[in-house]
């Protein structure tokens, strides 16, 4: 992963991309609270040493949130009758 990009602007942050935090890759939720002091989701995929969910203010996702390019649109959940499934790759 040595394609790394840093998130210039947290507009720019989308469900279907993966970012790594801290070396965790992870993928955004949602971003919730006030305008002025909103606070941004972000659930590490499967098979990573971090299980829970991420809450990161503005500053925090400028400085610490890289986009994997390479990963763009690759977790996939297939939902059947008893189970969620979900593929990185």
């Amino acid at each position: 992963m040595t394609d790394l990009q840093l998130v210039g602007c947290v507009t720019l942050l989308t469900e279907s991309k993966t970012y790594s935090i801290d070396g965790i890759l992870y993928r955004y939720l949602y971003s919730n609270g006030t305008i002025k002091h909103t606070q941004y989701m972000f659930r590490p995929l499967p098979r990573q040493r971090k299980t829970a969910d991420l809450q990161l203010n503005r500053d925090k996702v400028l400085r610490r949130v890289y986009e994997v390019p390479s990963l763009y649109n690759q977790h996939l959940a297939t939902q059947t009758a008893t189970a969620i499934q979900q593929s990185l790759f």
